[in-house]
């Protein structure tokens, strides 16, 4: 992969998946943009609408997701939950499974899935969401595995509090308390996200495969400290 070729990025139309598709251009990849939102180059819904022909891509970043399921495991609706595991874990597989033919064709590919920090630690309120992204990374070390010898490599990237339109849009209180339990002190910048995707997307990561990489400022690792606070 010494010569830049197409790269797909889901849910691209805005925040975390903008950034990306902005960054792969920038590194001279031809990017083509998929979303429900008009604007991108595709316009369709990952979770059931047929995909067109994808042989031809390098790179696939399977970012769409939805974050607006809420409500806690004993009042959560069946369709609430099926919703959530359709778009984000069904639609990364298909988006995946889209690109992943001519990538074994090819013996070479690169796929990044865009998870969550709430894969590792769960997030009360939204156990559909939670469910589903820890889902991702299970289907991530098993695409790594059965693709390693064909040169193809599979990734996710696991997103923290990401300073994006929706977060922002959240009321005051919320964010300030998202951000007491981030050790760095200021939400993850979808730049950031965007860096660590391209670095998985590139040369330099061939060997780097079936792994999971937290970007959110400490936000997964534990804290506490039973002796002195020192800072």
């Amino acid at each position: 992969m010494t010569e830049r070729g197409r790269a797909l990025v889901t849910g691209a139309a805005r925040g975390i998946g903008a950034a990306i598709a902005r960054r792969l251009a920038a590194d001279g990849w031809e990017v083509v943009t998929l979303d429900l939102q008009p604007g991108c180059d595709l316009v369709l819904d990952v979770a059931g609408d047929p995909f067109p022909p994808l042989e031809d891509v390098e790179v696939c970043v399977a970012n769409a997701g939805i974050t607006t399921t809420i409500a806690p495991a004993h009042r959560m609706t069946v369709e609430q939950w099926q919703r959530d595991i359709d778009v984000n874990l069904t639609g990364a597989f298909r988006t995946v499974q889209a690109c992943l033919g001519g990538m074994r064709a090819r013996r070479s590919g690169r796929i990044v899935v865009i998870s969550s920090v709430a894969a590792l630690g769960g997030l009360p309120g939204q156990v559909a969401y939670a469910a589903s992204k820890a889902g991702q990374l299970g289907m991530v070390r098993t695409l790594a595995s059965e693709n390693a010898a064909h040169g193809i490599t599979v990734n996710a990237v696991l997103p923290g509090l990401v300073a994006t339109e929706q977060v922002l849009a959240m009321p005051a209180e919320v964010r300030a308390r998202a951000l007491q339990m981030t050790p760095s002190g200021r939400m993850v910048e979808p730049a950031e996200i965007a860096a660590v995707t391209a670095f998985l997307a590139g040369p330099e990561a061939a060997q780097v495969s079936g792994q999971t990489i937290a970007v959110d400022g400490a936000a997964s690792l534990n804290t506490l400290s039973l002796g002195s606070e020192r800072r």
